[in-house]
C-alpha cells in the first residue's frame, strides 16, 4: 500500500506549531500540533473535546466561514486539522484567521457551545475554562506564525 503523507512526518523533530499537511485540489489542510508525540506528552479527551467545540464553533461564526471546511482532532491526539478551502482563503489569510480565534477563545467567558445531551454525544467531558487554556497555549505558539515556517521540521 502507499503510504500517506502524514506518516512521512519525523516525529522525532517535530514542535508544537502550524505545518501544511496537504493540497488536494482546493482544500488545503493545516496540522495544528499542540503537543509533540516524541515526548509521549498527548491532549486529553477533554482538552481535544472542548478545544473543538470551541474553535470549531468560533470558524464557522467568522467573516471566512463560507471557506471554513472542517476542524477536528487528530487521531493520535496531538493536535488538529484544519481544512478550507484555497480559493476563498489564503495560507497567510488562513494563518491570521488562526490567531484571531485562538485569541478570542483564549478569553472566551460564555457558555461552552454544544454542550447538551441533545447537541452532543458526549457533552459530558466538555469544559470551557479548559478550552480557554488550551487557546491560550497554542495561540501563543502561533502569534508570529508566518507563511515560510509552515513546512514540517527535517531532522
Amino acid at each position: 500500500m502507499e503510504r500517506i503523507a502524514s506518516f512521512t512526518v519525523d516525529h522525532d523533530v517535530l514542535t508544537p506549531g502550524l505545518y501544511l499537511s496537504r493540497r488536494d485540489g482546493q482544500v488545503t489542510t493545516f496540522d495544528l500540533r499542540f503537543k509533540t508525540p516524541n515526548t509521549r506528552d498527548l491532549l486529553t479527551n477533554a482538552e481535544l473535546h472542548s478545544v473543538e467545540h470551541v474553535i470549531a464553533t468560533f470558524l464557522r461564526n467568522s467573516a471566512h466561514k463560507d471557506a471554513v471546511i472542517y476542524f477536528g482532532p487528530m487521531g493520535c491526539q496531538t493536535g488538529f486539522y484544519f481544512l478550507f478551502d484555497s480559493a476563498r482563503l489564503s495560507d497567510a489569510a488562513a494563518i491570521q484567521l488562526l490567531r484571531q480565534v485562538f485569541a478570542d477563545a483564549a478569553v472566551y467567558h460564555g457558555a461552552m457551545p454544544g454542550k447538551s445531551a441533545r447537541e452532543c454525544g458526549n457533552y459530558r467531558n466538555l469544559d470551557v475554562a479548559l478550552a480557554r487554556k488550551c487557546c491560550d497555549f497554542y495561540h501563543k505558539v502561533i502569534e508570529t506564525w508566518t507563511e515560510a515556517q509552515l513546512s514540517y521540521p527535517q531532522a
